[in-house]
């Protein structure tokens, strides 16, 4: 019998790259996948790239403040969750594996009228809207952190870890380094923006750039549109909107790294031994789940955490030079994790939720194995 799976997610990087991973070992399972997303979101342009069949949606965003586009965006979702339900009728997946991100939300939804499995994943300490809104629709949903559990209904939370793209483990130093126009001559910091919500950390990395490239070179991901066009060509210094294939060599060469907080970035910074130094998006301009997530990371003796509103040039700096300097540390720290890769889980999740999809329980009775 035909395997069939749909996948959906997008709005950030953060809401695809798990999907990304996962990708290879679905296929090696047999799963003939196809994507459900945004029309503009970047998951559009990365699983594209991948050759997966892709179907964009409409897709509005659930806002918790007041905002005029409330007033329009329900009705893209419901124009949303009647474009999903025709997809679904026409794909047939045996089950659905939803990623998050407000695009999710009319497929998760489509996919329990037709009654097909879904298994969600929830990278933050606690579900964001989304999720919650599909939680109820879903058969199991996976959690990075053990303290998320408290927040999901027993029966259906399973502690699996975050995804982590293989390729990234395959990163060479030197490639790195030669892409980006360096040597072996100073250590490497890497900043990692973000694709939103980057504003506040390029203009806080920018602003000590000359006594940085005193001790560093530096490669700065500044997000799209973002790149400084005043700063092209200093030495040890390079900017990207955004990389991909490379990214594996840009993390092999990186010494030390600065990034936001957003769950999948810190796992895959975390299964990489990369001393860091995370600034969360600060609470009025998010719902405090990176905040979370830093403090965990902070507690646990992988990372040093600075609130966005508290950093001067002086602390950043310092931050820098101390977690560099303490590298040793940070890494051995960072080896006794027990958040590993979790593909191998999450695809028997997803092989176990197969079996519920009634059209694959009649065919398994009626051929036993």
């Amino acid at each position: 019998m035909k395997k069939t799976l749909v996948m959906t997610g997008g709005g950030t990087a953060g809401h695809v790259t798990p999907n990304i991973a996962l990708i290879p070992a679905l296929q090696a399972r047999g799963y003939d996948i196809h994507y459900i997303g945004s029309y503009k979101g970047i998951e559009r342009q990365l699983i594209g790239d991948m050759g997966i069949p892709y179907h964009p949606i409409s897709s509005g965003k659930l806002r918790r403040y007041i905002d005029p586009r409330n007033l329009i965006d329900p009705f893209k979702v419901i124009r949303g969750l009647g474009q999903a339900r025709r997809l679904l009728g026409e794909i047939q997946p045996d089950v659905v594996f939803s990623k998050g991100g407000f695009v999710s939300v009319p497929v998760v939804l489509a996919a329990k009228s037709h009654n097909i499995p879904c298994v969600l994943h929830e990278s933050d300490m606690t579900p964001g809207l989304a999720n919650k809104i599909c939680i109820p629709c879903a058969l199991r949903v996976c959690t990075n952190f053990p303290e998320t559990m408290s927040h999901l209904p027993a029966d259906k939370a399973v502690l699996t870890g975050s995804p982590i793209r293989q390729e990234l483990f395959q990163g060479d130093r030197e490639k790195g380094l030669a892409f980006c126009g360096f040597d072996d001559s100073k250590p490497v910091l890497l900043v990692i923006g973000g694709s939103l919500g980057a504003v506040a950390v390029n203009d806080a990395v920018r602003a000590i750039l000359p006594q940085l490239l005193g001790q560093f070179q530096v490669i700065h991901l500044c997000g799209k549109g973002k790149v400084h066009e005043t700063l092209k060509g200093i030495k040890g210094y390079v900017q990207f909107e955004y990389i991909k294939e490379e990214l594996r060599d840009l993390m092999a060469a990186a010494d030390i790294v600065i990034s936001r907080a957003g769950a999948n970035a810190i796992c895959e910074i975390l299964a990489l031994r990369k001393p860091n130094i995370l600034i969360p998006l600060p609470a009025e301009s998010s719902r405090g789940d990176q905040i979370l997530n830093a403090m965990s990371f902070r507690n646990a003796g992988y990372s040093v955490m600075l609130e966005e509103k508290e950093i001067t040039n002086e602390i950043l700096l310092d931050a820098v030079q101390t977690v560099y300097q303490d590298r040793k540390q940070y890494i051995k720290a960072m080896k006794k994790s027990q958040l590993n890769n979790s593909i191998e889980k999450i695809v028997r999740l997803i092989e176990n939720a197969r079996r519920h999809n009634p059209k694959v329980a009649r065919y398994l009775n009626d051929n036993p194995q």
